[in-house]
């Protein structure tokens, strides 16, 4: 049996080689404020595939993506042990793009604390009165760049992704620019009034988008995940404060209320952390989780 090794590691995710397409296994790991806790998650990595496959097959009529297969038997041999069931995706290889497109529909986070200052979210004006949690009258585009693992990813305008796009590949910056800020809102706005129909409000997300051998526009990475999106329950919502969630935001808010933890979980943390993204895929997808 051929056996394999990443040939990149992120926080979460780790990347194979399999020649003419990657393996990418969501771990159970999970990070925050760009720091990898000391826990894992159970069943985080499987959740988050399985989801993202869902979110892949709900899409591909507004851009293609990279998914090929879940299955472990479409994949080498190795990836058929028990530490590779469900979380692992065969991919079609992509030249990613070095932008992360953030879109948000519901001021909230950092974009809140920036509106309370200028009125502002990366540097795009809203209209006034705003209260914390509440849904923008269109979605707004906030891209960042791609920070290598340690570092923080830097707020950019979309003049400057058109530049940061040109400069690696020149003649094609705005154009590059311009399809990934449409697809992101275009798929924005299906995904979340598909989710609001479901009891789930998607109050942010980011998307990564590389190109094929064609030099087409394809969405890779996860997507809509509890790790790249805030998910808010429909229930019980309220502008003017925070909102409880489905995803990480409470394993920062715990994280924000004990400094002192040293990045260290407790048992019941983590398992209500599993409960609540088994409790949003459920939701999302009309199955129960199973590996």
């Amino acid at each position: 049996m051929k056996e394999f090794s990443p040939v990149k590691e992120g926080k979460v995710r780790e990347v194979y080689d399999n020649g003419d397409s990657l393996v990418i296994v969501a771990t159970d790991r999970i990070s925050a404020f760009d720091v990898i806790l000391k826990n894992e998650v159970t069943d985080k990595g499987a959740i988050l595939t399985q989801m993202s496959k869902f979110w892949f097959g709900f899409t591909k009529d507004i851009v293609p993506n990279h998914m090929i297969s879940t299955d472990a038997k479409d994949m080498p041999e190795f990836f058929g042990s028990e530490k590779f069931n469900g979380n692992s995706m065969l991919c079609k290889k992509l030249k990613m793009l070095p932008i992360e497109c953030i879109v948000r529909g519901y001021i909230t986070g950092s974009g809140w604390e920036s509106y309370k200052e200028s009125g502002t979210v990366c540097g795009i004006k809203l209209p006034d009165g705003l209260k914390e949690s509440d849904k923008l009258p269109e979605p707004v585009y906030t891209p960042t760049t791609k920070a290598d693992l340690g570092d923080h990813d830097e707020h950019i305008t979309f003049e400057e992704s058109v530049q940061i796009l040109d400069k690696e590949f020149p003649g094609k910056g705005e154009e590059y620019a311009k399809k990934i800020m449409d697809c992101t809102i275009a798929l924005y706005k299906k995904c979340a009034e598909y989710a609001l129909s479901k009891g789930i409000i998607i109050a942010d997300t980011k998307f990564e988008f590389g190109l094929d051998e064609n030099g087409n526009v394809v969405l890779g990475d996860e997507m809509l995940t509890p790790d790249s999106s805030r998910f808010w329950p429909l229930d019980g919502y309220k502008p003017g404060q925070g909102q409880p969630s489905f995803d990480k935001q409470y394993v920062r808010d715990w994280l924000k209320a004990n400094p002192d933890s040293g990045y260290k979980l407790p048992d019941d943390v983590v398992e209500k952390t599993t409960g609540k993204y088994k409790e949003a895929f459920q939701m999302l997808t009309g199955k129960e989780f199973t590996r």
